[in-house]
């Protein structure tokens, strides 16, 4: 094997093993931060569920065998350290309310939320790569200007009063699109456009001042006066190039699309995790909360990595270390 794939191949390892160390400490810290808000938020979690199962306020003897019972009564690092322990033995515990395993509560409403965030992020990509390229081709036309108004009103709607004016107009005027609820592709559309329209105004801005940027560089000129067709300098040489940051802003977009698809799994009572969660924190029950969070938290950390992987694959110069080889 030549020298040069060898120093690449222990680059490629070392740069994992980096990344697997500064994403640990991070999951380590997104973990505690959160283990301590929830519990310095106000309220007793052992009469909150009570009363919930019981249907009236539960009497002290009852509170105090909850609270045994869930190590409630232990101090906070000590609730942390059995609750850490447990997570790195693969249980995430049990819901306060019977509700059963939180891994297997996780799995039910996962595909839902996958499901909403590859459809947003499908939508996004396919509205802004032609309005992107469109826009940068026809600079200063009033195309161009209106794919920037376009984006700007895509950027200032907020998710719930987008979502539910189409819950107005696509499912109840036009009765096209059910109101709530999940199972079919049709239940998928109205959620995946209202997630996906502030992506797709995002992406659209940065394809067009990336391509732009890239149309100026001195390959690209070199290509035109080989007498290449303006489309084909546009598609097979200068795209590739301002695609990189895209590639970037996708990977970090897809933490928004997850902090979004709460409030749109909520708007359209759709059973994924941001449903699970609002319900969890109002149930308190905090067992689920951790364990959303860490999911969220991972999920945040393997798409950061490969979004790397990712750019290093489009741009063979970059280095898995940083800056270009």
């Amino acid at each position: 094997m030549p020298d040069a794939a060898i120093a690449s191949e222990e680059n490629a390892v070392s740069y994992l093993l980096r990344r697997f160390a500064s994403s640990t400490v991070v999951l380590f810290g997104v973990t505690v931060l959160t283990y301590g808000l929830i519990h310095l938020t106000p309220g007793d979690p052992a009469r909150t569920v009570l009363a919930e199962q019981q249907g009236r306020q539960p009497d002290d003897d009852a509170v105090n065998e909850f609270r045994a019972e869930e190590g409630l009564d232990d101090p906070i690092p000590i609730q942390y350290g059995n609750w850490l322990g447990d997570v790195l033995g693969g249980d995430l515990g049990r819901s306060y309310y019977g509700d059963g395993d939180v891994l297997e509560l996780l799995l039910a409403h996962l595909p839902n939320t996958i499901e909403l965030a590859g459809a947003s992020v499908l939508i996004a990509v396919a509205i802004a790569l032609p309005a992107g390229v469109i826009s940068a081709v026809y600079r200063g036309t009033w195309v161009d200007y209106a794919s920037q108004v376009v984006s700007l009103l895509g950027l200032s709607m907020p998710n719930f009063w987008l979502g539910y004016l189409l819950i107005i107009g696509g499912a109840l005027r036009l009765g096209v699109f059910p109101v709530y609820g999940a199972g079919t592709p049709a239940h998928l559309v109205l959620p995946a456009i209202t997630l996906g329209t502030g992506m797709a105004a995002v992406l659209t801005r940065l394809v067009r001042s990336s391509l732009l940027e890239t149309l100026e560089e001195p390959y690209v000129d070199a290509a035109r006066s080989r007498g290449l067709a303006e489309r084909g300098v546009v598609v097979a040489h200068a795209l590739r190039t301002a695609l990189l940051p895209v590639v970037t802003i996708i990977g970090l977009q897809l933490g928004a699309v997850l902090g979004g698809a709460v409030v749109v799994e909520v708007v359209f009572q759709r059973p994924g995790v941001g449903t699970l969660l609002v319900d969890a924190v109002f149930a308190r029950d905090f067992p689920v909360i951790q364990g959303v969070t860490l999911l969220v938290g991972v999920t945040f950390v393997v798409v950061n990595l490969l979004t790397d992987l990712a750019y290093r694959r489009l741009d063979p110069r970059v280095s898995l270390g940083g800056g270009r080889a």
